[in-house]
């Protein structure tokens, strides 16, 4: 039987159930993290679980859990349902409480709930590339905060499905910001451009960890928008998530990325991502 985390029990999976009057159902009033498990290792737990209280305190929710405490509960969900290689998904919300905008008052007790699943890493389409397509971002404009409020995400990547796509790339005037459940980057000329890390976009943890990787290898690593014109003209294009790691793209909205084929930098980041994955995963 699946064992799902609701605040600090495990519980079977039937047994799993979400109040009608909770903030999270009614208002999307609440945050999510999801990490990824690497042959029975949390990857880069630290980090997501730092955004997570930051994203809490961004919308003034205010919870006892610290880092350490989420990594624990992590693990002993996932070990419960014996996965080792897959992703374990959190969220929290406001709490239980009549339907009212404000926030609660007195305030309420913060419902956590988490549940895991097991995958493999999408070996082919990493080998491969994938095919996106391009939308007018018209999500709300504090995109930094990882909430509840996915609407504008889901009809984003709707519409890319539509079209037999893997993702979608959104943007704002044509400045792309990022994907529906991805950070953007075009190359050009061996220079890794990618929005800067402000309200507009998540400062996703793999988009970090790109980052790093850029400086251990001396590539620039450059934080300006940029054009969906200039997207469609680069060199390379990829898109990263916790899910997707770091992701080729040879086609934009039907028209293929320079040769088609995976270029030379995002190899290197590819496997620069493979050494992070051995040196940032905990036990």
């Amino acid at each position: 039987m699946t064992k799902v985390l609701i605040n600090d029990v495990l519980v079977d999976e039937k047994e799993a159930k979400v109040a009608f009057n909770d903030r999270g159902y009614n208002f999307g009033d609440g945050i999510y993290e999801y990490v990824r498990l690497y042959d029975n290792k949390l990857f880069t737990a630290q980090e997501h679980f730092e955004r997570l209280l930051r994203s809490a305190g961004e919308i003034g929710l205010d919870v006892d859990y610290t880092v350490e405490s989420l990594t624990k509960s992590v693990r002993l969900l996932a070990e419960a349902n014996g996965v080792t290689d897959g992703g374990v998904y959190m969220q929290v919300t406001r709490g239980v409480a009549p339907r009212d905008h404000a926030f609660p008052t007195p305030s309420v007790e913060p419902v956590l709930t988490a549940f895991v699943k097991a995958y493999d890493r999408p070996y082919k389409a990493l080998e491969d590339g994938v095919t996106v397509m391009t939308t007018e971002d018209i999500r709300w404009l504090r995109c930094d905060i990882k909430s509840l409020n996915l609407l504008g995400n889901v009809l984003a990547k709707e519409y890319a499905t539509k079209y037999n796509a893997e993702e979608a790339i959104q943007h704002r005037n044509g400045i792309v910001t990022e994907g529906a459940s991805s950070n953007v980057y075009a190359i050009k000329d061996g220079i890794v451009h990618t929005h800067p890390a402000n309200h507009l976009i998540l400062n996703g943890i793999t988009r970090r960890v790109i980052q790093w990787i850029c400086d251990d290898e001396g590539i620039t690593f450059h934080e300006e928008p940029f054009s969906v014109e200039f997207l469609k003209n680069a060199d390379e294009v990829i898109i990263s998530s916790t899910s997707a790691e770091v992701m080729p793209v040879v086609k934009i909205d039907g028209q293929v990325v320079k040769d088609g084929q995976v270029g030379p930098v995002t190899r290197k980041l590819q496997k620069g991502f493979d050494r992070y994955i051995e040196s940032h995963s905990h036990e």
